[in-house]
């Protein structure tokens, strides 16, 4: 029995994961990049410098070769057709197209995007979509906002457009952008202008249609085409697509000029040679004619690949405009009959489905929280297309790219051709996939859509995208770094989601899927990152940037090398997670119970690794006992082994490698059960340190684990220190006790130290742009979380610790996941004084009844003041929040299924008896 409401966007949904249903609910959405310049994909320099080979000031000239950008933008599901809007003020030096941000080099942080904008409300087929823009009345201040970033040092706080004059006395227009969808291709579009302003202001508002541009390369000659019919609206024509027209809403009587130009290059303004004689009228063309009156900029006979509709407002102090425009078939004879009220059932559909998904939180702020979020999650879907061997080898019919590139970034990578909606981290700072990002995104996600959840999990593991000897895709600045193996996790966990909420009917298929190709991924880490063949991994970056000493990417000198506690902790955690799968499938394949004690061995031998137990050469011990923690270890020619002593999140990593197995599940594998019981009888040291095999826990369960009681209570003593790691809104990345005891590691050359950074970094390892040496990071605290609440599971009540340590108060597991729960919602919500830590210290964002209640979801968190930090719009993984926010189950665990299988289980036990009840019962 399906769990699932009944809403019209459940139905909607159900359509649209019909593979039988012609509908195509998700064709349209909001896929458009909010930045593809300064991206690898469009960088053909000799030297791979991204960030100046396509600039900002060059956009607006540039055609894109593998995507588009936009404010608020939408597109259909292969990028062909797009929209958005562009404003002008009447004294901004160009029309706004795109958001501004600074380049990684001219950021004294890193790239950031200096806008206000807020992703506001959302729906699983973007049936409903509404964006908040926040646009100065003044000269927009592009060259203060650079000059004074790169005037600051890393020690300074960033230079914000909050920071500048323009928006003082509320000099900006809010823009309220909504999108309905009456069908799967027909969209209704409302713009609505406020001036917030104490004075009359100007705005022209164009609301743009355009092609991507798929025919200048010498790939595919086919060019579509845009029209002004005769009855004032815009025609598109594509082969691929169904005939669209904008249709555009007149204006006090008064329909908008339409302007045409072509998604074409501007040569001669960006490198001073003519175009070619078939391209008359470039990207650039709007921005000159409005801006310059440049004459011969648009196309006279009002076609093009480009086109704008142009709007001239001027509103009174507190006025506002609305202008309406629909994106549908062309057989509508009255576009806006039905409008209004199409628009506004879309909006209440919309409520209630949330309302459905938030029938358990009654407090109103969590909830516009938990709204927003998610609605971030939805709107930072996007469009990627990379196709390597094309990129590297250049295009037909543009000059070849510089011989270097073949030897350069993602060279070994000519297998990848991605061609997909994706969730990005954030559109503008990161608008490009990441392995772990990606697989933490689909938790939230699968709240709301399971299905696009798993979709996502099985892209990277199919061939285009998977390395042929299975390495999955870091990111496309350099694919072939290496993040933490979440994937099983994180596909475990979505199948157990998607279970749920089907009512106890697993989708094994994608289960067994995706665990066949996650086998050849586990195996590449084995055959890779354990060049030993000790069971201890060096994995590398692993996405903790600056966390370590030094770069754990770089290439060491013969004889040294590093063993890494997260690495090797990282790999034990997949293992149980590839056997916890492996059990779940021989639930109808019991061939599946080999493939189980596989993974369960190589757990208990990379935790023999870990804790040094069989005293054998290849035996090595990451634990330091004095301290009560784990450490890096490097292994010099000159020092031999030598813990790097840096409290951080590397040592509470092997916290995450739990699984809890119930009784009941035991009895249903006897292979499984006897070939663990015949290795555990041999190898009994493993069975007393690591699995307490021998100690069943609360209800006949069975603890695996590379902590013990003893080694986890000094973990945990660390771990809950106010002075260490716990801050008042989560675990610190690094223990505070480094902000008085920094650690330095010596060598002839230099000195290489660490130091406690609550804030931004001040160090410009791997670009600096974010930092692990102090804040608060949602997906490690998430992880935290789940990991106790699975130690609870097994230890039940009896097990307490002191909470915070030095209080002398004692609480349960359970009991200090709620509260860390508590402390990283906090950021986001009201205090008693009325302020969201989250926003940080202006005034303006926590008071004015116009900021207060739109929320940024940041990269990371300020360790001590929970400020946001990083990319602002990174509702990636930090839209985790949303699952914490949703209500705990009266036994302890999340409604949502962080936890595991057992509660599940009971919960539809129960339902299948109160289905099983004669009536009247």
């Amino acid at each position: 029995m399906s769990t699932t409401p009944d809403t019209p966007e459940h139905q909607r949904l159900a359509a649209a994961n019909n593979p039988d249903d012609a509908t195509r609910w998700r064709r349209f959405g909001p896929y458009l990049s909010d930045r593809q310049w300064g991206t690898v994909r469009e960088d053909y320099s000799a030297g791979g410098d991204a960030w100046r080979n396509v600039t900002h000031d060059m956009a607006r000239s540039y055609a894109y070769r593998w995507g588009e950008e936009g404010i608020g933008g939408i597109s259909d599901d292969k990028q062909r057709l797009c929209f958005a809007p562009a404003f002008w003020n009447g004294h901004d030096p160009i029309l706004k197209e795109r958001l501004f941000g600074l380049s990684g080099p001219e950021g004294n942080h890193g790239e950031d995007v200096k806008e206000l904008y807020y992703y506001l409300d959302n729906t699983p087929t973007h049936s409903y979509m509404q964006m908040l823009y926040k646009y100065p009345q003044r000269a927009f201040p592009y060259e203060w906002l650079v000059q004074e970033n790169g005037r600051r040092n890393r020690l300074k706080p960033e230079f914000e457009l909050l920071d500048t004059a323009v928006f003082h006395e509320n000099h900006y227009f809010d823009i309220c952008l909504e999108y309905a969808k009456a069908g799967p291709e027909d969209l209704l579009i409302e713009l609505t202008v406020f001036n917030r302003g104490p004075e009359e202001a100007e705005l022209h508002v164009l609301p743009q249609l355009w092609f991507r541009n798929t025919w200048s390369w010498g790939c595919d000659a086919y060019r579509p085409e845009l029209r002004a019919d005769a009855d004032g609206h815009l025609s598109a024509a594509h082969r691929q697509l169904p005939d669209l027209r904008l249709y555009c809403e007149p204006l006090d009587g008064q329909a908008p000029e339409l302007w045409f130009c072509d998604n074409h290059t501007n040569c001669q303004r960006l490198y001073q040679v003519a175009s070619p004689e078939s391209e008359q009228y470039f990207k650039d063309g709007i921005n000159d004619h409005l801006l310059h009156q440049k004459e011969g900029a648009l196309n006279p006979d009002r076609v093009g690949t480009k086109a704008a509709a142009h709007y001239y407002l001027r509103l009174g102090p507190g006025q506002q405009q609305r202008l309406r425009l629909r994106l549908g078939p062309p057989e509508l004879a009255e576009p806006f009959a039905d409008f209004d009220a199409l628009m506004q059932q879309r909006r209440d559909e919309t409520d209630q489905f949330y309302a459905a998904l938030q029938e358990n939180i009654s407090d109103e702020d969590a909830r516009n929280v938990q709204r927003q979020a998610l609605a971030g999650m939805l709107w930072s879907k996007q469009f990627y297309y990379y196709d390597v061997p094309e990129w590297l080898d250049g295009d037909p019919a543009s000059p070849p790219p510089p011989a270097q590139r073949l030897r350069g970034r993602n060279a070994h990578w000519r297998h990848l051709n991605n061609a997909d909606i994706i969730s990005m981290p954030d559109k503008w700072e990161y608008p490009w996939y990441a392995a772990w990002d990606l697989a933490f995104h689909c938790l939230p996600l699968a709240m709301v859509d399971a299905q696009f959840a798993k979709h996502q999990l099985q892209l990277l593991l199919q061939d285009w995208y998977m390395h042929p000897n299975g390495q999955l895709p870091a990111y496309e600045w350099n694919f072939g770094d290496v993040n933490p193996p979440v994937h099983a996790w994180a596909t475990w966990r979505v199948y157990k989601m998607d279970q749920k909420q089907n009512g106890g009917q697993g989708d094994v298929d994608f289960l067994e899927g995706a665990f066949h190709r996650l086998l050849l991924n586990f195996a590449w880490w084995v055959n890779r990152k354990d060049v030993e063949n000790r069971n201890v991994f060096e994995g590398g970056f692993l996405g903790l940037d600056n966390i370590g000493v030094f770069d754990r990417s770089a290439d060491m000198p013969p004889g040294t090398f590093m063993e890494q506690a997260d690495g090797t902790a990282w790999m034990a955690m997949y293992a149980l997670d590839m056997m916890r799968i492996a059990l779940e499938l021989t639930k109808t394949n019991p061939i599946y119970q080999d493939m189980a004690s596989k993974f369960f061995e190589h757990f208990l031998y990379i935790a023999d690794a870990m804790f040094g137990s069989s005293g054998g050469p290849d035996s090595l011990d990451l634990w330091d006992e004095e301290d009560g923690f784990y450490y890096d270890v490097l292994s010099t020619p000159e020092r031999g082994r030598q813990p790097l002593k840096v409290r951080s999140l590397v040592g509470l990593v092997p916290l995450f490698a739990v699984e809890v197995l119930d009784e009941d599940l035991m009895r249903e594998m006897p292979k499984f059960v006897g070939r663990m019981s015949w290795f555990l009888e041999h190898r009994p040291k493993l069975a007393e340190l690591v699995s307490r095999w021998q100690e069943p826990g609360k209800g006949q369960r069975h603890l695996l684990s590379l902590l013990r009681g003893h080694r986890m209570k000094l973990l945990l003593k660390r771990m809950l220190d106010p002075n260490e790691f716990l801050s008042d809104y989560g675990v610190r990345s690094l223990s505070k006790y480094h902000q008085q005891h920094p650690y330095t590691y010596r060598t002839p050359e230099k000195d290489f130290t660490v130091r406690y950074e609550p804030a931004e970094s001040e160090t410009d390892l791997f670009g600096g742009n974010s930092n692990w040496r102090g804040p608060v990071w949602l997906p490690m605290n998430f992880l935290i979380i789940e990991s106790l609440q699975r130690f609870h599971h097994y230890y039940g009540d009896d097990f307490q610790v002191e909470y915070p340590t030095g209080s002398g108060q004692y609480t349960t597991l359970l009991g200090i996941a709620d509260a860390l729960t508590q402390r990283l919602t906090r950021l986001f919500r009201r205090d008693e004084q009325g302020r969201r830590p989250a926003l940080g210290p202006d005034a303006h964002l926590q008071n004015d009844p116009h900021f207060k209640d739109f929320l940024l979801f940041h990269e990371y968190f300020h360790a001590e003041t929970g400020q946001g930090l990083g990319a602002s719009h990174q509702t990636g993984w930090t839209g985790l929040i949303a699952k914490l926010l949703q209500p705990r189950r009266p036994d302890g665990y999340f409604f949502a299924g962080v936890t595991d299988e057992q509660e599940d289980q009971q919960q539809i036990e129960e339902m299948q008896a109160q289905e099983a009840q004669p009536p009247g019962k």
